[in-house]
């Protein structure tokens, strides 16, 4: 018997139904599905010390549970020192199993434990179905130890879905679990 996270079974079970009536698709294979989340960091302090960057990877490998890697600069920008070539970020992508387990712990633990939490922003939609969404902190998952860390940091999450329209996406995050703010 192989493991189903547990957000993947109530997709199956409840918001398949409820995704259905909700826009009255009539093939299954209309409906929203998450496909990836991308979690990315940039350090712009990298370009002066580069072991910030191997920190970042770390940070994020811990959090996702999936080895991150690091990303560079495509081009030269004088202004900020930075040459092309030169690692700058960190990313993890995340699919399957470990995609459902990280939206499973972001939406039950994580974002909790954010100060002053009244939800998540619904103005990050990109026009296709795609959601970003910005943490300030990475302190707010409970795989980081706060007395380990050099540097408070934010990342970015994205997540990608098959849907067409912003509204089709909110509705799908929305089952899933995503607590956006109230307009």
């Amino acid at each position: 018997m192989t493991y189903i996270p547990r957000l993947k079974q109530e997709y199956k079970s409840r918001i398949i139904p409820t995704l259905k009536e909700e826009f009255g698709y009539k093939n299954i294979m209309m409906l929203p599905k998450l496909q990836k989340i991308v979690i990315s960091k940039g350090v712009g302090a990298a370009v002066a010390d580069k072991k910030l960057v191997d920190h970042a990877v770390e940070e994020l490998t811990k959090i996702t549970g999936q080895k991150a890697v690091s990303t560079i600069s495509k081009k030269d920008v004088a202004n900020f020192k930075l040459r092309k070539g030169m690692p700058i970020g960190a990313k993890v992508t995340l699919r399957g199993v470990k995609m459902y387990e990280f939206l499973d712990r972001l939406v039950t633990v994580s974002l909790p434990r954010v100060r002053d939490f009244h939800g998540v922003s619904a103005t990050g939609f990109d026009g296709r179905g795609n959601y970003n969404l910005g943490v300030t902190e990475q302190i707010i998952f409970p795989e980081i130890d706060i007395d380990k860390i050099n540097k408070i940091s934010g990342m970015d999450i994205t997540f990608v879905t098959t849907a067409k329209t912003d509204t089709e996406a909110k509705s799908l995050l929305r089952e899933l679990g995503l607590p956006f703010k109230k307009n």
